[in-house]
């Protein structure tokens, strides 16, 4: 079998396929790739199963609107703040964050990024009257964008099915995107995640009690945010990808009640899911923490695959736990944690891990091994360890074979 062929058989729980060893996220690897073709050919090389995945399409802001950015000089104890305002024709939107100890933008502050939350001073969206301003800023691809990522799409495919390998979409990691204001510059996602996106431009906690005080705000909110990422969606269908990626990080139940997940983010699960199915395209939804208390409602989504298992830092997930509500009902991706075990723990630790996750989480048939959720540390101990995770899982996989 492929690399490809076997990752979907897992997925869509074929019998007799052993265990393919994917990672999520290899940062410790992509900073030393060109690009993707690179990182693909290098995973390969370790003997992984691997995916190609598509760039995203560049986030478009209405012509119209006019960007302020300044930088004011940091109070005693306290970083700079880093500001940037938004003139739109129905009014102004503000974010100002402090730009602190690694924070990786310079000077520039993006519209999205998982590195704003924390540092924020002020969200963008705080209010309902930032609802208009804000459909300003979510403005459909061009014409030329759609082309270029096609094209580009296009030529991914054609590598992929020359090695065999899945061609992914929404799911990227982060990088600056030099050039004109216009373009978000940051985070880049096939399939945004309205959750994530909400999060980014609300923080955490304002969206959770306009659940309560404004949910038809909050309704509308979400409704416009899934309008947007669902035209970006169409355009990853079309580039011919195998699966799509969510991510779910921020729909766990860390943060939305079972109640407010039915109503605030299943629907648009499940809109999403109905569309990729539509053009015979599997569906991959990340959540590594907070996710078994809503499991039922993501199976009731007909989310393919859950991408995260994380028995060590998630909420509820051990692997027990995880095989006793999920195994043999959907793809379980994951299994060992990257930071605590891979990065930071002993090669026993790392034998240990695997050979536990493998047990418990292989025998459900539909189960791809990898660290969760990345492996950022370039370090002797951690490329050693990835050696072990790997050589660890091959034993495991031969034997069983």
């Amino acid at each position: 079998m492929t690399s490809r062929e076997r990752l979907l058989a897992v997925i869509d729980g074929a019998p007799g396929v052993p265990v393919p060893c994917c990672f999520m996220i290899f940062r410790a690897l992509s900073d030393k790739c060109r690009d993707e073709y690179e990182l693909a050919t290098r995973q390969l090389e370790m003997g992984l199963d691997t995916r190609v995945r598509l760039d995203d399409l560049p986030v478009r802001f209405a012509p119209e609107v006019e960007i302020r950015e300044s930088v004011a000089p940091p109070a005693e104890g306290k970083p700079p703040l880093l500001t940037r305002a938004y003139d739109t024709p129905a009014g102004p939107l503000t974010s100002t964050i402090r730009q602190g100890e690694g924070w990786p933008y310079g000077d520039r502050l993006p519209l999205f990024s998982d590195y704003i939350t924390p540092r924020a001073v002020t969200h963008p969206v705080s209010a309902p009257e930032h609802l208009e301003p804000l459909r300003h800023l979510l403005g459909p691809p061009t014409d030329e964008d759609v082309q270029a990522f096609l094209q580009e799409g296009a030529r991914r495919k054609r590598f992929a099915d020359d090695h065999g390998l899945l061609l992914a979409g929404g799911w990227r990691g982060e990088r600056l995107v030099p050039g004109e204001d216009k373009f978000l510059v940051g985070a880049e996602f096939g399939t945004v995640s309205v959750v994530d996106t909400l999060m980014w431009l609300c923080g955490g906690t304002q969206p959770l009690l306009w659940a309560y005080d404004e949910p038809d705000f909050l309704e509308e909110l979400i409704g416009l945010l899934e309008e947007w990422n669902r035209t970006r969606l169409e355009i990853h269908l079309q580039a011919g990808v195998d699966i799509v990626f969510r991510r779910a990080w921020y729909e766990g139940t860390d943060f939305w009640s079972p109640s407010l997940y039915r109503r605030f983010i299943l629907p648009a699960v499940r809109r999403d899911v109905e569309l990729a199915h539509g053009a015979g395209v599997r569906y991959g939804y990340i959540i590594t923490s907070g996710m078994m208390p809503v499991a039922d409602l993501i199976l009731e989504a007909g989310v393919d695959v859950i991408v995260g298992i994380d028995p060590s830092q998630g909420k509820g997930t051990t692997l027990q736990e995880v095989r006793q509500s999920l195994g043999g009902k959907i793809g379980l991706w994951g299994g060992v944690s990257g930071p605590l075990v891979v990065e930071e723990g002993s090669e026993k630790d790392v034998r240990a891990a695997v050979e536990q996750a493998v047990s418990v989480l292989g025998e459900t048939g539909r189960f791809i091994l990898s660290p969760v959720d990345n492996i950022r540390a370039d370090t002797e101990r951690s490329w050693r360890n990835v050696e072990v995770f790997i050589e660890t899982w091959r034993s495991l996989t031969a034997s069983a074979s």
